[in-house]
Formats: C-alpha cells, sequence, structure tokens
C-alpha cells in the first residue's frame, strides 16, 4: 500500500487525536467524528487488536513512515536488549525528517521531508537526501549556505524557539543531537506498549 496523500485532518479523525504537525481548533472539535459521519453515535468498543492497530497507525501517520520501514524499526529494536518502546521512539525520533521538524529547520515533517529531498539539508557538512537517514549523537544537522536565506526557512527558524528539547541544541540554522531521546523527552498522541504486543503476535 502507498503512502497516502489525502486530508490529513481524515486521518486525523479516523484515529481519534490531531497527528498533524500543528494545532487546529476546528480539527479538536471534530476529532470524535469518525470521517462521513455527522451527529452523534455511539462509538464501537475496539478489540485488544483493534487498539493495537489503532495505535501503530497513530504511530505512522505521526512520523509519515509506509507498514514496511514502521514493521522493519521494531524489527530491529526487538533484536536488542533493552526497553523496546523506548529504543523504538529513539529511533523514530532521530530519523532526519524528524530532527529537522524538532530542530524548527522546517514547520511540518512532510516539509522537512521536501527539504531533504531536494538537498536543502546536511549532515556534519555533507548533503543527505534521505528522509530515513538516522543521525548519531553528535551530529549537526543544518541547512544548506545557499538555501538559508529561503523565505520558508525564515518564517521556521522565526517560529520555533532555540533549546525547547533537552536532546536537542539549535544554533540559528543548524543544530546538535545532544544524546538519544528518551520517552519524558517527548508527548506523544499514540501508546508504544500496544504497537509492541502487535508485532509480537
Amino acid at each position: 500500500m502507498g503512502k497516502y496523500t489525502g486530508p490529513k485532518h481524515k486521518l486525523a479523525r479516523k484515529v481519534g487525536v490531531n497527528i498533524l504537525d500543528k494545532e487546529s481548533a476546528s480539527l479538536q472539535r471534530r476529532l470524535n467524528v469518525p470521517p462521513g459521519q455527522h451527529g452523534r453515535k455511539r462509538k464501537k468498543r475496539l478489540s485488544e487488536f483493534g487498539a493495537q492497530l489503532r495505535e501503530k497507525q497513530k504511530a505512522k501517520i505521526t512520523y509519515g513512515i509506509l507498514e514496511k520501514q514502521f514493521s522493519n524499526l521494531v524489527k530491529r529494536v526487538a533484536r536488542k536488549k533493552g526497553e523496546t518502546g523506548e529504543m523504538l521512539l529513539s529511533l523514530l525520533e532521530t530519523r532526519l525528517d524528524n530532527i529537522v521538524y524538532r530542530l524548527g529547520l522546517a514547520k511540518t515533517r512532510f516539509q522537512a521531508r521536501q527539504f531533504i529531498s531536494h538537498g536543502h539539508i546536511l549532515v556534519n557538512d555533507k548533503k543527505v537526501d534521505i528522509s530515513s537517514f538516522q543521525v548519531k549523537v553528535n551530529d549537526i544537522v543544518a541547512v544548506a549556505p545557499n538555501f538559508q536565506s529561503n523565505v520558508e526557512i525564515l518564517k521556521s527558524l522565526d517560529k520555533k524557539e532555540e533549546g525547547s528539547l533537552p536532546f536537542l541544541k539549535r544554533e540559528g540554522a543548524s543544530g546538535k543531537l545532544l544524546r538519544l531521546p528518551k520517552r519524558g523527552d517527548i508527548e506523544t498522541v499514540f501508546d508504544l506498549q500496544p504497537i509492541i504486543e502487535y508485532y509480537s503476535r
């Protein structure tokens, strides 16, 4: 199945939470009404499998990842020692597109992916055009010098406060991954445990 390219509001209403990269008052009012449904209607109680599937969908939609990519990430952490959910979140958060977004170099993850694919993002002074590239501790992520005057970049830098996350440090149009992110560093709209259970079936 390919990547969904339709209205993200419909996806948000489908899973019942705001999975957009921005606040939306109109969406917030309609989250409890699934797409195509009008007025009040009693919600069906989800089965355990249904609940696991919904959390997985929330995570995939949040980070813009396809099923195969997501499944591979889960398999990767399952082979390691440690807390699987914590390690999965760390891998998701250290994707290059997410780091660009978290640093405030792009307004949304989608925009971050566009900047990356067009060659506007550098990692340790080298162009990287793969959104799923895993950023390592002490890596420097920066906007290419010839793109720093772009109006969209300037808007993003103006909007995002520097030093808003403890695992990142931003200076101007670049930033550094200080350490691997932990669960307590980030507010997520999904629960990691049901996701791990889904892939453990």
